[in-house]
């Protein structure tokens, strides 16, 4: 039987020794280069990333409306009623569970960071028209909106489906390598599959590890404005230090007690939180505007979606936002993707796409309304109104996009409880995606495992502890952007293969949903098992863990 080879190495009790040496390799090159070189990192992947964004803007524009097409087509398609499992499976995770965990692994940090941040940039600074008018409040909502919205859950979505579909309908590996088997076939166990999967390991690993060096930055921030903490290197890798323990202790209680929990609680203050907003905030401003900045962004999600500022002569808004937003997700999609396809089992197509792609962004563009439409709203008023002082919140957003949210804060009561509660959520979205990150990194490394080995899992966090704290000490966390921002135009063609191979192994899914919901194998897929090339009492049991289907 073909599989995955895995083996001990060291302490280390179940690994595939090509894609760990080789992503242990990699990071350890990139670790070296970032930290004592860290000038010419910068130089290398900052020019390397402009020539991607500038010259292949429209590819991964492309890219993004692909995934976002199969997704729309997939929902109303007659594959929509395939179960991620067996038939008659139930879902492993509840609903609110499944969204929490969605968060934590693709985007709830971004609330925190960018929430309030955001708008208020594109307001100041909008690629089209005068800045801070009407007409450019509702472009900012806009273009907030387009970067966390359709394309982004579409992207991810489709990367997850991919998985869970050759997972658990095919026995598959849950690896990236995986979703190729149509095209390839058994050549996903040798050096091809070790590829992307190696690849997957870079962006996953480098994507965490910048979000969580500049994410300490904005913990400090907040620390400074309540306690008046200094805003030093010191204090920030002391902060890695906990997040990392933190996250070591979630990863040791495993999915269910851990990432599970630590999510529910997430969800369970960002709603608190939002409450807050609304409620001793506009409130009728934030309910009005909601509306109308989902009416709006309706409207144009197709033209902005498309845009390509191909008019726009040389220097070029879309490089710096958009096309860095669609780089960005396309590099952690694979981290995200494994991630949502694990906890995604006994869902069908139509109801697992439905999530994805509708529930997130609903959550998301209600905290972008109350946070950054607020936001926006104030210096709009203090505008008009030459007796209403400024709320100052341009300046913040000038001086540093983290302290945008505490400075909005400062114009609510309870300033400094929630402060620390806007702190201690930072925390823990930092500690579900570190711990999901090491999560997903050690299924790869270790050929595809659902759940490996837990020391494993603690290697790979603390792992991104180190990186994180050598890397924001060196100064070499733009390099290390950049360099995921790279990452992510290789992954884009990987996708769009991806996409093909979902579609052509849809497509030989040999059971036919009948009025009364009864499925059997048709004559057709008898002759897809003659040749050999799936397995068929996996449709209607499910796989076990790991088996190639040509055995």
């Amino acid at each position: 039987m073909d599989h995955v080879k895995v083996g001990r190495l060291g302490p280390f009790p179940r690994v595939s020794k090509p894609v760990f040496l080789s992503s242990a390799l990699l990071i350890l090159a990139f670790i070296i280069f970032g930290a004592f070189f860290n000038e010419l990192a910068n130089e290398v992947f900052g020019q390397a990333k402009e020539f991607l964004s500038v010259r292949f803007g429209w590819f991964f524009i492309v890219v993004v409306n692909l995934a976002l097409v199969m997704s729309i087509y997939l929902i109303f398609s007659r594959y929509g009623d395939i179960r991620l499992g067996h038939q008659t499976e139930k879902p492993e995770y509840k609903l609110i569970s499944w969204i929490g965990m969605l968060f934590s692994a693709g985007i709830g940090i971004g609330l925190l960071y960018w929430g309030t941040a955001e708008p208020l940039q594109h307001f100041m600074a909008p690629p089209l028209g005068e800045p801070e008018t009407i007409a450019s409040a509702k472009q900012a909502m806009n273009i907030s909106f387009l970067h966390y919205g359709l394309h982004v859950w579409a992207i991810y979505g489709m990367v997850a489906l991919s998985l869970a579909y050759f997972h658990y309908r095919r026995g598959l590996p849950l690896a990236i390598r995986s979703t190729l088997y149509p095209l390839i076939g058994k050549k996903i166990y040798g050096p091809w599959g070790h590829m992307v999967d190696t690849l997957a390991v870079f962006g996953t690993m480098f994507g965490v590890v910048t979000t969580l060096g500049l994410g300490v930055l904005q913990i400090n921030s907040g620390l400074e404005t309540l306690f008046g903490i200094p805003n030093t290197i010191t204090v920030q890798i002391i902060l890695i230090v906990f997040i990392t323990m933190l996250a070591g202790l979630s990863l040791f209680l495993g999915l269910d007690k851990g990432i599970k929990r630590l999510s529910d609680i997430n969800i369970f203050l960002t709603f608190i939180l939002l409450s807050f907003v609304i409620i001793l905030g506009p409130t009728q401003f934030i309910f009005n505007s909601f509306v109308e900045n989902i009416g709006n962004y309706l409207h144009q999600v197709i033209p902005l979606g498309l845009w390509t500022e191909s008019y726009a002569g040389v220097d070029k808004w879309q490089s710096s936002w958009t096309i860095f937003y669609w780089a960005w997700w396309i590099s952690w999609s694979p981290f995200v993707g494994v991630f949502v396809a694990r906890i995604s089992r006994g869902r069908t197509i139509r109801e697992f796409i439905l999530g994805v792609l509708l529930i997130p962004i609903t959550i998301l563009f209600l905290w972008f309304t109350a946070f950054g439409g607020s936001a926006v709203h104030l210096e709009l008023l203090a505008a008009a109104d030459p007796n209403l002082a400024s709320p100052g919140l341009i300046e913040a957003v000038q001086a540093d996009y983290g302290s945008a949210i505490f400075k909005l804060m400062e114009l609510y009561p309870l300033t400094q409880p929630v402060t620390l509660l806007i702190i201690v959520m930072i925390v823990l979205w930092f500690v579900t995606s570190s711990d999901s990150a090491s999560f997903v990194i050690d299924m790869l490394t270790s050929g595809g495992d659902a759940n490996p080995p837990k020391i494993q899992r603690l290697f790979w966090a603390g792992t991104e502890g180190v990186i994180a704290a050598v890397l924001l000490a060196a100064g070499g966390l733009g390099a290390l952007q950049a360099a995921s921002i790279v990452s992510g135009f290789p992954f884009a063609i990987v996708i769009v293969v991806m996409l093909y191979s979902l579609l052509r192994g849809l497509s030989r899914d040999r059971l036919i949903l009948y009025r009364n919901q009864q499925w059997f194998i048709t004559e057709e897929s008898a002759e897809h098992n003659s040749a050999n090339e799936f397995v068929d009492e996996h449709l209607l049991t499910g796989p076990p863990k790991i088996k190639d289907p040509s055995e």
